[in-house]
């Protein structure tokens, strides 16, 4: 599975973005579980957020969503945060 965030936004408006491909990774399931529930609460279309807030792009395995602060579940907000730590 190949999970990609791109980050846009803040009040710098320095876009940031990492890919994660899990498929030989340990915890795989772990992943491919976190992904869907975050998948689930996205939006199809991009939605609006806070002034100088964050906006993200999340695509796992070509299917894209939408998300913004603050307004993240904290699934979003969990596999949001270890793509942009672990990814390249």
């Amino acid at each position: 599975m190949r999970i990609r965030v791109r980050r846009t936004g803040g009040f710098a408006g320095i876009e940031r973005s990492a890919e994660v491909d899990t498929s030989a990774l340990p915890d795989a399931q772990e992943w491919r579980s976190l992904a869907e529930r975050a998948l689930s609460a996205g939006r199809e279309a991009s939605s609006a957020g806070v002034p100088d807030g964050f906006s993200y792009e999340i695509t796992v395995d070509g299917r894209t969503v939408h998300a913004a602060d603050p307004r993240l579940t904290d699934d979003q907000r969990e596999l949001i945060s270890r793509v942009l730590k672990e990814g390249a």
